[in-house]
């Protein structure tokens, strides 16, 4: 018989999500921690619906070792205090052998404390703040590219076009926001680039309209916003309404790539650019497969999100295929010596500058074009000129 449980402390929401076959006692427990209410609360569904696909997969294929994998999801509403709080209830109800997923960076960076605190493997998907992997660690990973590398192809394209003198930037009042601007500050100088207004916004702010109009009258020949999907639809749309002709906007999220975002800014999302985690066209083995399934089961595309959460389990299940055991020393052993392809691309934990245990993915500069997202750089990738 199915079970259903529902279990809340603060805003914590449990429940497993697993296949019937093999025995349910024979199960390995992982637990997922998201932020499926709030703010992020769309990108944490859509990671959601890709875990529970990627276990449905494996389990179908016959699980790991023979076992299924059943998952407790928890709720973190992207909240730190509540992240904190659903590592502690899946680690001590739900016994669980390891904990995957994010959200907020603030948030993970809470988990991330309780899990190590505990000895309890972690892998980040979607949390992209640095300074993640560069505590040392030794039970948290990450597999998705931290904020501090998305740069790489907008640094090129910009170099190659030697056009911007100007840039304003806008950045969300959070973790990842500020270390996002500060780094983006000493990049855009390096580049000889003047940086003209940097400004700070809470999360879900309305009226981006003074902002926008004081950055029109500076002339920048750029703007750079580092938010989320809702607030950078509601800066374009803005920014539109007021004329505000920069001759480049680009986003510092892939958030800018998102349907949510496409459909929020409507014709303000023309040209807009963003540096791609993923996109479904990717050359990687299963990433177009992935992509059909999930848009013939829920409706939608997924996004880098969804790519991330179901690569994550692909590497957890091959992690504690090689262990050989839930036992969390031997699981963080197996995922330090992982070396594989997944959805999302190849995954290998690896150690430079001040990070550890921290995946190392190409990236790309994407303009939405017509409707469309078109590579534009690096030119060996690009399907489209930049407009």
């Amino acid at each position: 018989m199915f079970r259903y449980v529902v279990v809340l402390l603060g805003l914590i929401s449990l429940w497993p999500l697993f296949d019937a076959t093999p025995a349910q006692s024979e199960a390995i427990k992982l637990g997922v921690i998201l932020p499926l209410t709030g703010k992020l609360g769309h990108f944490g569904d859509m990671s959601r619906k890709s875990f529970a696909l990627a276990a449905q997969d494996i389990n179908t294929r016959g699980g790991v070792n023979g076992k299924p994998l059943e998952l407790h999801i928890a709720d973190t509403a992207g909240n730190p205090r509540v992240a904190s709080d659903a590592v502690q209830r899946l680690a001590s109800e739900n016994q669980v052998a390891a904990v995957a997923g994010g959200g907020s960076s603030s948030a993970a960076w809470a988990a991330a404390t309780s899990c190590q605190e505990r000895k309890l493997p972690y892998l980040i998907t979607s949390a992209a703040a640095d300074k993640l992997t560069e505590q040392g660690w030794p039970y948290v990973f990450r597999l998705n590219t931290p904020s501090g590398e998305y740069s790489r192809p907008l640094e090129g394209f910009l170099k190659e076009l030697g056009e911007i003198r100007a840039v304003a930037i806008l950045h969300e009042n959070t973790l990842f926001g500020f270390d996002t601007s500060r780094e983006w500050v000493d990049r855009f100088r390096k580049l000889g680039i003047r940086i003209s207004m940097k400004w700070g916004y809470d999360e879900g702010t309305a009226d981006f309209r003074p902002v926008l109009t004081r950055i029109g009258a500076k002339g920048p020949d750029m703007i750079y916003m580092i938010s989320r999907a809702n607030d950078g639809a509601s800066i374009m749309r803005q920014a539109l309404e007021l004329g505000v002709n920069a001759r480049f906007f680009a986003g510092g999220t892939q958030d800018f790539l998102t349907i949510s975002f496409r459909n929020g800014a409507g014709e303000a999302a023309e040209s807009v650019c963003a540096t791609a985690l993923w996109t479904p066209t990717v050359p990687y083995p299963g990433a177009g497969a992935f992509h059909e399934q999930f848009l013939q089961k829920h409706g939608f595309p997924p996004d880098y999100h969804g790519a991330q959460a179901y690569a994550a389990l692909q590497v957890i299940a091959d992690a504690m295929g090689r262990a050989g055991s839930s036992d969390g020393g031997a699981v963080r052993q197996a995922l330090a010596g992982t070396d594989m392809m997944t959805v999302y691309g190849p995954v290998r934990f690896v150690s430079y500058g001040k990070k550890t245990q921290q995946n190392r993915l190409p990236t790309c500069l994407v303009q939405w074009q017509g409707g469309n997202q078109e590579i534009v750089w690096p030119r060996n990738l690009a399907t489209s000129d930049y407009q």
